[in-house]
């Protein structure tokens, strides 16, 4: 396995700094945001992307996977999706141009409950974006949040391929109380990327739906202002990071451990003591 960061994580002043300071970080990879700013599609000349692949060629550095995360209500909404379908199209696009095979992004709450009309509404929306994805040779990977394992699972299972899972064992840990390494055990096969952060859940009783609609609407603000759970820098929270990476390593998982930290004074401090940490264990 490999370790990489979030590049947005890093609160550099711009990607050409936060490309410059991962290399110093002694990561091999790194995911960048391609939803807005320097990466976004739409922003990208051809003499930028000239740039950047020649940049990350010298550094030495991969794109591990890129960022498709729109915010708000993921694809809950149909009257948002052709839009954001289209968009997320453009973005696995990119990932291809720039040698990465991984989409990652948040896709709303996925109901329990089959019948729920929203559940139809993120299946045709996830459905497409998947075959898109399938015929360029990448997976859209939906990062683990509001729902069971056992649930995303299945709605992964109703797809026609193209889409897996971007595992993140602290929202798991922070939100739903879902074990992160039975979720390893029951998502194993669908696993193409992961996020590395660390927490601790305060109250057993929270929604996770109210947590990420709070979320939608919010953004990450909202959810560090939550009082339900508490994001920490990693090895501080708890994750059990030694059966985790076990997990990982048995199902044969061997892409990147992306470091992220959407909270805390000092992020970068944060990431490089998490690279520390992690090395430690592999």
């Amino acid at each position: 396995m490999k370790i990489g960061v979030i590049t947005d994580c890093m609160k550099m002043q711009d990607l050409d700094s936060a490309l410059k300071e991962a290399k110093k970080l002694g990561v091999s990879g790194v995911q960048i945001y391609a939803t807005y700013g320097e990466f976004c599609p739409s922003a990208l000349t051809k003499e930028k992307k000239e740039h950047y692949k020649k940049l990350l060629s010298d550094l030495n550095l991969e794109v591990s996977a890129l960022c498709g995360d729109m915010g708000g209500f993921g694809f809950e909404k149909a009257e948002d999706n052709p839009q954001r379908i289209q968009k997320t199209k453009e973005i696995i696009d990119l990932a291809i141009e720039f040698g990465s095979k991984v989409i990652t992004t948040h896709i709303g709450v996925i109901p329990e409950d089959k019948s729920n009309p929203r559940y139809k509404v993120m299946l045709d929306a996830l459905t497409e974006c998947g075959l898109y994805a399938k015929e360029k040779g990448a997976t859209l990977a939906i990062e683990t949040g509001p729902e069971k394992a056992v649930v995303l699972n299945s709605f992964i299972e109703d797809t026609k391929g193209g889409v897996g899972v971007n595992l993140d064992p602290a929202n798991f840990t922070m939100v739903t109380g879902q074990d992160a390494v039975e979720a390893v055990n029951i998502l194993a096969g669908k696993i193409v990327h992961t996020h590395l952060k660390d927490g601790r859940r305060l109250d057993e009783n929270q929604d996770p739906t109210e947590v990420y609609h709070a979320f939608a609407i919010g953004g990450v603000d909202a959810i560090n202002a939550c009082a339900g759970f508490e994001e920490l820098p990693i090895g501080e929270g708890d994750v059990d990071w030694v059966n985790y990476l076990k997990a990982l390593k048995k199902i044969g998982y061997d892409g990147y451990l992306t470091i992220e930290r959407e909270a805390g004074d000092k992020p970068f401090d944060d990431i490089k003591s998490a690279v520390d940490f992690i090395n430690g264990l592999l």
